[in-house]
């Protein structure tokens, strides 16, 4: 006698896959929400990291050329002069023109980025050269 079997879900079983899904995916949904404002914080952070890094190894080129612009020395006497110094594109940016009168001479530089509503700001040290 042969035993007609059929294997497979059942219904209830698949419904209940599911319902567990979608809670699953109701309590970690909130978790990305808002993930673009920390993406947009932590760009910032990194432009302004990258500049006050370009700023320090163009003084230290600068130093080592006694100040003479040129091949290893770029002129930096405001910190908006750093989008000189960096690769790439950071027009989306806003860098404040706080002045650095003379060489070594150092400030705090603002650096903001505006999205919608949401204004993004970071701070950098930057260093005079070249003047």
């Amino acid at each position: 006698m042969k035993r007609n079997t059929q294997q497979g879900f059942t219904l209830i079983e698949l419904i209940m896959v599911i319902v567990i899904l979608g809670i699953l995916a109701a309590t970690a949904l909130p978790k990305f929400i808002d993930l673009s404002s920390e993406a947009e914080q932590a760009a910032i952070d990194g432009i302004a990291g990258a500049a006050g890094a370009a700023m320090s190894i163009n003084y230290g080129g600068c130093s080592l050329k006694k100040h003479v612009v040129g091949t290893k020395c770029s002129l930096v006497n405001t910190c908006d002069d750093v989008s000189a110094l960096l690769q790439g594109d950071i027009s989306a940016y806003t860098v404040a023109t706080t002045a650095l009168a003379t060489n070594g001479v150092t400030a705090s530089c603002d650096v903001t980025k505006i999205v919608g509503a949401i204004t993004y700001s970071a701070s950098f040290t930057g260093i005079g050269a070249g003047i």
